[in-house]
C-alpha cells in the first residue's frame, strides 16, 4: 500500500531502531517480538504523523495501537487519515472522573484504573453510553510517591479484578506500571518482573486465562520490559523524533 503522505528516512530509521531493539530483547527472552503490541504514544502529534508511522509498522507486520494521555487530544484520531483505520485505540494517562465519559468514547483499552472512584466512573459511564470496554489495572511496583496506581500485592489488586470481573461493561485484562524512575537497570528490573509476577499470581488465584496483558516499558527501558514479560509497550519520541518545543 502506498502512503499518502511522504514518509522520510528519517522515520522508518527510527522505527526499524525501535523494532529492532524489541526484537533483540524478545530473542533473548525466547519470544516473538512481532507479538508485542508496539503502542505509539501520540500526545502532541499530527494526524499526518500518526498515519505515517502507523503505515510503516504495518508494512512491518506489527501488532499497533495508538494511545493518548490527554482528553483535549482524542478528537484529532476522528481526522481522515486516522478514523476507521482499524487501529485500537488506547487512553494511557492518569485519569479524572470528569473525564471519563470522554475516555469511553474513545478508547477500546483503558490503561489506567488506578483507584476505586475511577473504576466506578467508568463503568457508570460505559454503561450509559451502552459500550463494552476492556482495561487494566494500574500498579504502582516502585513505590514513587508521583505515581498512581495500587499497591503491588494480590491483597491490594485480587479485590479490584474481582470487582471489575463483576461489571457488565468492563473487563480487566491485565496489569499496568510504569517501570521506576531511575538509571539503576536492576531496580527498573525488579519493578516491572514484580509486575509480571503479581499478574501471574493474580491468574492462577482467580483462575483467569484471559488475564494475561502485561503494558510496561517505554523508550527508554522497553528492552528489559520484554525480557521481564510485557505484552505492550509505549513508544514516543524514540520513533516520532522530538516533540516540539
Amino acid at each position: 500500500m502506498t502512503a499518502p503522505f511522504p514518509v522520510g528516512p528519517q522515520l522508518v530509521s527510527r522505527i526499524d531502531e525501535v523494532l529492532s531493539r524489541i526484537d533483540s530483547a524478545a530473542t533473548q527472552a525466547g519470544r516473538d517480538g512481532a507479538g508485542i503490541t508496539v503502542l505509539l504514544a501520540t500526545k502532541t502529534r499530527t494526524p499526518q504523523q500518526i498515519a505515517a508511522v502507523i503505515e510503516v509498522l504495518r508494512e512491518r507486520g506489527r501488532t499497533i495501537a495508538v494511545g493518548e494521555n490527554r482528553a483535549q487530544e482524542m478528537a484529532k484520531h476522528e481526522d481522515p487519515l486516522l478514523a476507521g483505520n482499524g487501529v485500537p485505540r488506547h487512553f494511557i494517562g492518569r485519569l479524572q472522573t470528569n473525564k471519563a465519559r470522554d475516555v469511553v468514547a474513545f478508547a477500546e483499552l483503558i490503561h489506567s484504573v488506578d483507584r476505586d472512584d475511577i473504576a466506578e466512573a467508568l463503568e457508570r459511564r460505559a454503561e450509559m453510553a451502552g459500550l463494552h470496554r476492556e482495561v487494566l489495572v494500574q500498579v504502582n511496583t516502585s513505590g514513587e510517591e508521583s505515581k498512581g496506581g495500587y499497591d503491588p500485592t494480590p491483597e491490594a489488586v485480587i479485590p479490584v479484578v474481582q470487582r471489575l470481573r463483576g461489571s457488565q461493561v468492563l473487563r480487566p485484562v491485565g496489569l499496568m506500571t510504569i517501570g521506576a524512575n531511575t538509571s539503576d537497570d536492576a531496580a527498573v528490573r525488579a519493578s516491572l518482573r514484580s509486575l509480571r509476577e503479581l499478574r501471574d499470581e493474580v491468574r492462577e488465584r482467580l483462575g483467569l486465562d484471559d488475564f494475561e496483558q502485561l503494558s510496561m516499558g517505554m523508550s527508554g527501558d522497553l528492552e528489559i520490559a520484554v525480557e521481564e514479560g510485557a505484552t505492550i509497550v509505549r513508544v514516543g519520541s524514540a520513533i516520532f523524533g522530538p516533540r516540539p518545543a
